[in-house]
């Protein structure tokens, strides 16, 4: 299966007390880049939400966005976290200890430190087990986004690879033609210079254009790159590296057979080819 680096999904969930909403979002990247916006009372959960992610994702900059509301109707009491007044307390003591003449803390002081009082809101464990499960929904939605951009990317690349297969038979049954038609006009030449033609220096001569004008190296290795688009595309999987790779041997082919070339429509087909694999390119850079 083919799937694209392009893809969007959403998912939400109602817990006690509010809502949890997740999105992840993607585009075509050289590796994978992956960024994520969580609240704070979620930060915890970053490591096990990039494994999760990064298990089912190899390559594209990819976004995943969390956002948590609480429900104004619920009230929840502040409560006093012990351990971090005690850690407060105790390099209270450090500091008086080093510098005999600090002020020590007051307790409007302490109230004010950051993560001395929190506001429960709905249980922390609650909202990290509805997490992972909305993340495991998003990333199979995402996964079914990517897979169905990915099988049109496939049909349009199978497409131009038949296409291409089209051009390059018509290429090789003009070659004799080509070469018959140069001995003809050698032929001639000789004649009006020479007033006769030399059977040796013909044969020479044909001999050298025939292997300057010889495309059939270059017709095997474009027909062996094709079939190995061909079978990437029927593996499946993180294959876009490889094809980016065949379309560069693809493109090299198709610009030595355009400078072979020196019958109209073989040149006409070298283009096409050009343009094709241009076009096949362009989309490979959206595959993972």
């Amino acid at each position: 299966m083919i799937y694209s680096m392009t893809g969007f999904a959403a998912a939400a969930a109602e817990i006690d007390g509010g809502s949890l909403t997740l999105e992840l979002r993607s585009v075509n990247h050289r590796y994978l880049d992956l960024q994520l916006r969580l609240p704070d009372e979620l930060r915890s959960q970053e490591p096990a939400l990039r494994e999760a992610i990064s298990a089912q994702i190899s390559r594209g900059k990819v976004e995943c966005r969390v956002s948590y509301a609480q429900r104004q109707t619920v009230r929840h009491p502040a409560q006093l976290n012990l351990d971090v007044v005690r850690q407060l307390g105790a390099w209270s003591a450090q500091i008086r200890a080093a510098l005999p003449g600090a002020d020590e803390f007051a307790v409007i002081d302490v109230l004010h430190w950051d993560g001395v009082l929190e506001n429960p809101g709905t249980d922390k464990d609650t909202v990290h087990t509805a997490l992972q499960g909305l993340l495991q929904q998003g990333l199979q939605e995402f996964a079914a986004a990517r897979r169905r951009e990915g099988e049109k990317l496939a049909t349009f690349l199978q497409q131009r690879v038949a296409q291409i297969e089209t051009l390059r038979g018509a290429v090789a049954p003009r070659i004799p033609d080509a070469i018959a038609a140069y001995e003809a006009r050698l032929r001639a030449r000789l004649l009006d210079a020479l007033g006769g033609d030399d059977d040796e220096r013909v044969r020479q001569e044909i001999t050298l254009y025939a292997s300057k004008i010889d495309v059939d190296e270059e017709l095997s290795r474009l027909a062996a790159h094709l079939a190995e688009v061909r079978r990437a595309l029927e593996k499946g999987g993180a294959v876009g590296k490889r094809l980016d790779f065949l379309m560069q041997e693809l493109h090299r082919e198709a610009n030595t057979l355009g400078a072979k070339s020196v019958d109209a429509e073989v040149s006409r087909c070298a283009m096409e080819i050009k343009l094709l694999i241009e076009q096949m390119r362009e989309q490979v850079q959206n595959i993972e």
